[in-house]
């Protein structure tokens, strides 16, 4: 049975990694996967049973015990999420717990067209054969502003240089982490969107996949 495609998107937070693996999984009609949603999850299970993302005992029972549900949890998109999410990430034990998932659902994507995966490991580690790797990157500075710009726009107290703040300990603790560190994978096309809009981070998204599928 012919293999199916598999386009890998890795990069930090506030890169605009989630925004273009959507527009490109649409734009191929591919199914997608957002792996960060499912470290979000675990880090979520962890808070909302009033427990600490660091302790690796609570983070692997979370991820052994993940509730579904949660990925449709307003809290979900948080910033005290996303900072969970990094902290769980760099248990091993939590990462071998979601590696079967995302590597099943990339075998077997839903619609059988193709699997767009974007996280922080896929090209390195869930998905190493994958037809297309990209890696998605701008600079802190930017990546902070992008964020800063979306927290205000919800009613956020956060000022930019808190944002910058925790933009860098997250950069620090996911290429740092033991276990499956954020890199770029050495096959991978090198996408950096600091003087991009989100159109032309796209169309040069899908410029790259759609070149590389048709060899």
């Amino acid at each position: 049975m012919k293999k199916l495609p598999v386009i890998a998107i890795d990069g930090p937070a506030a890169s605009g990694k989630g925004t273009i693996a959507r527009r490109v999984s649409a734009a191929m009609e591919f199914a997608h996967l957002d792996t960060g949603m499912l470290y979000r999850a675990v880090g979520l299970g962890v808070l909302k049973r009033n427990e600490d993302p660091s302790d690796p005992v609570a983070a692997e029972r979370a991820a052994h015990t993940l509730d579904m549900s949660l990925l449709s949890d307003p809290l979900i998109r948080t910033d005290v999420a996303g900072s969970a999410a990094s902290k769980v990430a760099v248990v091993p034990a939590v990462r071998e717990a979601l590696l079967t998932f995302q590597r099943n659902f990339a075998n077997s994507p839903p619609g059988g067209h193709g699997a767009v995966l974007d996280g922080r490991d896929i090209g390195t580690v869930i998905c190493p054969d994958a037809q297309v790797k990209l890696f998605v990157t701008a600079s802190p500075e930017v990546r902070a502003r992008r964020r800063f710009l979306e927290l205000f726009s919800q009613g956020s107290a956060l000022t930019e240089a808190q944002v910058l703040a925790e933009i860098v300990a997250r950069d620090h603790r996911d290429t740092s982490r033991a276990a499956a560190p954020l890199s770029q994978a050495a096959d991978a096309h090198l996408l950096d969107t600091s003087h991009l809009d989100i159109e032309a981070a796209v169309a040069r998204a899908l410029e790259i996949v759609r070149a590389a599928i048709r060899t």
